[in-house]
Parts: C-alpha cells; sequence; structure tokens
C-alpha cells in the first residue's frame, strides 16, 4: 500500500446495497491517481469475467439460418435471436441444458413458456420470445443454454465445428453486470488535498447480486497481481505499508490513549474535603483532581452548594497537595471598558 497513507490513515470503504441487484461502492481517501486505477480495473472485471448464464445455439426443424422467416411467426428469426439474447436467467452448474418451446398456443411466447429443470432459474419471466398467429404441435423450438464468462462471438469455425448442423449458433453475453459506472472526485484529509474519493456503482440482472460482484471480481484482481509478487515478495518498508499494519497502529493508539486516561483519572476522594464541599463538586461533575484542576475557580464558585468557605477550604487542600486550579481566561477589552 501506498506510504501516504500513514499519514492519511487507511480508506474507508462502504457498500451500501440500494437492493439485490444494485449497490454502491465509495472508498475515501486514496492516494491521487488511485481512483482511476481502482476504478478502471474493477469496471474491465465486471463486464469481463464474472459468471453468467445465456442463450448459446437454437434449432427449429426444417429452418437452415437465421436469415429466414418461419410460417406462423410474426417475428423473423434473426428477431427471435435478439430475444433470446436478451433472456435473464440463472443456471446453478456449468453443464449444457437443452430446454423446448413448443408452439401451442396463439398469441405472445414469453420466458415462462420454457420447460426448465430446476438446475436454472428464470428471472424474467414477461421477456418475449416471439409471436404465434396459431398454435402447431407439430413445432417446437430447442434452445442451448450455458453457464460461461464474458461474451461470446460466434464465428465461422464455431459453426463448422457444430456437430448438429440445424443448430443456429446465438452471441452469448454471460455477464450478470448490466451497468457498472465510477467517479473520481477531490478529496482532502488535512493539509494534503490532492486525494482521491472513489464511487463504483454496479447493477446486475439478478442473477448475481451486486455486492458478491464487486467482491469477486476485486478478488479476481487480486489474484493476478499475486502472480507477479508472490514468490519471494519485494517491499521496501520506508515506502510500502499494508492495511494489516494500519490496523494495528490504530489499534495500538487506541489502546494507548485508553491506558492513558486511566492512568490520569485520579478520584477527587483523595483529597479530603467536607462532605458538603465534596458533595458540591460531584454534583457539578466534577469526580477527578485532573477534572478539578481544569476548571477555573470562577466556574467552581457557580456550581450550587460551593460558596466561600468551600472556596477557602479548596485553596488550602490544593495548596497542601501541591496543585492548582486552571487560570482564568482573560476578560474581553470590551468588559474592561464596560
Amino acid at each position: 500500500m501506498h506510504i501516504l497513507h500513514d499519514e492519511i490513515g487507511a480508506p474507508q470503504l462502504k457498500i451500501e446495497k440500494e437492493s439485490s441487484t444494485a449497490a454502491t461502492l465509495m472508498a475515501n481517501p486514496l492516494p491521487s491517481g488511485y481512483g482511476v486505477t481502482i476504478g478502471n480495473g474493477l469496471r474491465r472485471v465486471l463486464l469481463s469475467s464474472l459468471p453468467g448464464t445465456a442463450v448459446t445455439a437454437m434449432k427449429i426443424e426444417g429452418i437452415p439460418h437465421e436469415y429466414t422467416t418461419i410460417d406462423g411467426i410474426k417475428e423473423t428469426v434473426f428477431d427471435i435471436t435478439l430475444n433470446l439474447r436478451a433472456l435473464r436467467l440463472k443456471k446453478h452448474t456449468k453443464g449444457v441444458e437443452r430446454v423446448e418451446i413448443p408452439f401451442l398456443k396463439k398469441g405472445k411466447v414469453t420466458a415462462k413458456d420454457l420447460k426448465v429443470s430446476s438446475d436454472i432459474e428464470i428471472l424474467d419471466p414477461s421477456q418475449e420470445i416471439m409471436t404465434c398467429d396459431g398454435a402447431n404441435p407439430k413445432m417446437k423450438m430447442e434452445l442451448r443454454i450455458e453457464k460461461g464468462v464474458g461474451y461470446q462471438l460466434v464465428s465461422n469455425l464455431d459453426s463448422a465445428k457444430e456437430e448438429d448442423p440445424n443448430m443456429i449458433l446465438v452471441d452469448a453475453n454471460f455477464s450478470p453486470v448490466t451497468l457498472v459506472k465510477y467517479e473520481v472526485t477531490p478529496s482532502r484529509v488535512g493539509e494534503q488535498i490532492n486525494l482521491d474519493r472513489l464511487t463504483l456503482q454496479v447493477e446486475t440482472d439478478g442473477s448475481l447480486d451486486a455486492e458478491s460482484a464487486i467482491k469477486l471480481s476485486a478478488g479476481i484482481l487480486q489474484n493476478y497481481f499475486e502472480l507477479f509478487n508472490k514468490e519471494d515478495a519485494y517491499t521496501d518498508e520506508d515506502f510500502t505499508t499494508s492495511f494489516d499494519l494500519l490496523k494495528k497502529q490504530r489499534e495500538s493508539k487506541e489502546k494507548a490513549a485508553e491506558q492513558a486516561q486511566e492512568t490520569s483519572f485520579t478520584p477527587i476522594d483523595i483529597l479530603g474535603l467536607s462532605q458538603r464541599t465534596l458533595n458540591a463538586l460531584v454534583n457539578g461533575g466534577i469526580t477527578s483532581v485532573e477534572q478539578l484542576q481544569a476548571t477555573p475557580m470562577s466556574q467552581l464558585t457557580q456550581l450550587r452548594g460551593f460558596g466561600q468557605k468551600a472556596k477557602t477550604e479548596l485553596d488550602q487542600v490544593l495548596a497542601d497537595r501541591g496543585y492548582a486550579i486552571a487560570p482564568e481566561m482573560p476578560k474581553n477589552s470590551n468588559e474592561d471598558e464596560e
């Protein structure tokens, strides 16, 4: 980690879940330039490397390619493939599954008409696939559904390798992320004014929740960077630090502060004041010698039950023990004139 974090502290990371499909990551403060470095890296992984589900091929008997029409179907085969690419599905296992759509009704055929197994969830049942003019029990559509990552572009070589010549291959976008954008804004800590604040917004199709998508992307990036510095890792203690080290330093400071506070508390009872004077101080919220020393006499005399006799007693006790009361604040010059 950048040595600058020794001065500005570790970045505060926060993920706000707007819903299961939308989340916003905020990281602040970051050294100058790190907002773009981290934001762009996460964006690239979110769009290209997360697992998702898509239709990779379709088959209709008697239809050799997508540039044709089907009797009784309003849309062309090409339009149907575009609708299939928009299906929102979630597949739990890696294996290939074949799904059928029978032409058994008149009207719109939607995702809920897919005959799927328990391995596949239909996330948007209302997604339109095609429109039938009438039922045709002799016809059906077969889909091949797979789980993968990234964008799979169909090539002539892929078509040549396909075992079933009637299968029409479909370009598949497996990424479950539907939107990702980041913004880097200025941030400041003390005198450090050229720092970054990163805000990353992520939306998914529901097959993977947005928070998990961010964490999975970060893990993928981390694994790749470890390749460069895993064996015989090099560090420079003068100019690098780590989250673990910053955490230990913060905990050590907090512990030291607590100990200092505990050791600096001297009960006011040890002064041996009379009960009346002691009650006046305690009722006024002064329970330690340190608090007493930090309070000017003008404030003590305003406490209920603290009169001239208590003042005289306190002066004598403090003088005997070598303690001193906080000096009075200087009066305002305007008050002196009055």
